[in-house]
């Protein structure tokens, strides 16, 4: 079976060497042996280049045509032809670049995310940081599902670790350090890519009001047919009618106030010393 790199290879080389053969066939038919063509062939040669762009193609053009076919495509619409295709340049522009889909929506996501973080950045006060951060990043996700998929899928891509600085120097900021930070940091950060991911699921099934509430009302239809537990009908007849940003920054507040409790640090603290 060959390797998927391998074909993209493939095609990037065949599609080169296509450019290359155009060229040489126009040059060879309108050459200086045959000056009766040769106005006729520079005109095929100007309209041959010209379908080509000419300025540079940078990994910033890149990302953003990605960007755009993922949003107007989805993930399944995203190729590098696709990519190509967009910018109107050949494949060995991009794979001077990236060298295939997943380096793609890594960079992707990296390039959303980037703009979220140095929104939420700055300013003196280290908790509205988080929260602007927080909320940017589920604001991100609803509106763009697939950077919910992306950051799922590898914990260690650009994307996720600039979340993770951010949030470790407001951590830093306010205090906290040590095995608090880490602990704190990664509990926070875990909420938020789980939680703001959870919503944008739900967001696909239900992709406006009507269908939102209609996806609300099964569900909690659903879940007080299966329990007839008290918390389980009350938690029921709640879900009809909560606001899910409201709720996620709730989550946030809660985390916030658990972190900075004397007695959070204190059991972090005895539980690292045992």
């Amino acid at each position: 079976m060959q390797d998927p790199g391998q074909g993209e290879a493939a095609e990037a080389g065949a599609d080169d060497r296509d450019v290359h053969g155009a060229l040489f066939s126009v040059g060879w038919t309108g050459g200086p042996m045959n000056p009766l063509l040769d106005q006729r062939s520079n005109s095929v040669k100007m309209t041959f280049m010209t379908s080509r762009r000419t300025d540079a193609l940078s990994r910033e053009r890149i990302v953003e045509a990605t960007i755009q076919i993922l949003d107007t495509a989805g993930e399944s619409g995203l190729t590098l032809r696709a990519v190509t295709a967009h910018l109107a340049t050949g494949r060995g522009a991009i794979y001077h670049h990236v060298t295939n889909k997943d380096e793609l929506l890594a960079a992707a996501a990296d390039g959303v995310i980037s703009q979220v973080v140095a929104a939420a950045a700055g300013g003196d006060d280290p908790r509205g940081s988080i929260r602007a951060l927080a909320l940017g990043i589920f604001e991100a996700i609803d509106a763009r599902p697939w950077v919910g998929v992306q950051l799922s899928r590898e914990p260690f891509q650009p994307a996720v670790l600039q979340i993770w600085k951010a949030v470790g120097v407001s951590l830093s900021a306010l205090g906290v350090g040590g095995t608090a930070l880490a602990d704190a940091g990664s509990a926070l950060v875990n909420y938020v890519l789980g939680a703001a991911g959870q919503h944008a699921a739900g967001a696909r099934r239900a992709p406006d009001g009507a269908a939102r509430k209609e996806f609300l009302d099964g569900l909690a239809a659903e879940w007080a047919r299966q329990d007839s537990d008290p918390l389980v009908q009350e938690s029921a007849a709640l879900l009809r009618e909560h606001d899910d940003r409201a709720q996620f920054l709730a989550g946030v507040n809660i985390f916030l106030a658990g972190i900075f409790s004397s007695e959070a640090i204190a059991a972090v603290r005895r539980d690292a010393s045992d």
